[in-house]
């Protein structure tokens, strides 16, 4: 991935603001653009300790992008058993998982052949 930070579109950034806002775990973030397959742009991952993490996690991401970037998800599913919550912004999606279920479902592994960044919990990388 060649864009910083700063030139992801600000869907991207206020999303991820919003999982560090709630101190989310190895958050990475996957560049879909390149793949033929993809079904969006970016794939926003982060893990939580805890149901109530990651409840609070996608409620700072619902109002950081509602906020920020003036939109609301298009779906949201799992937020009932906060196992994993998926927050599909239709360019952007935001998967938060309990850290058993990422492991589970291994979403980067899925999409091995999109570039991607784990960023730092400061997540204020310039290469990103």
């Amino acid at each position: 991935m060649t864009a910083t930070f700063a030139e992801l579109p600000q869907i991207v950034r206020s999303a991820i603001e919003g999982v560090s806002d709630i101190k989310g775990e190895n958050l990475v973030l996957l560049d879909l653009r390149g793949l033929d397959n993809a079904v969006c742009d970016f794939f926003i991952v982060a893990e939580a300790q805890s149901t109530t993490q990651v409840n609070a996690m996608a409620d700072a991401v619902h109002k950081r992008v509602r906020e920020e970037a003036n939109d609301k998800p298009w779906h949201v599913e799992g937020a009932q058993h906060s196992e994993w919550v998926l927050m599909d912004y239709v360019s952007t999606v935001v998967h938060l998982f309990q850290r058993e279920a990422r492991a589970f479902y291994d979403l980067e592994g899925l999409w091995a052949d999109a570039p991607s960044v784990a960023l730092p919990q400061q997540y204020l990388v310039e290469a990103v």
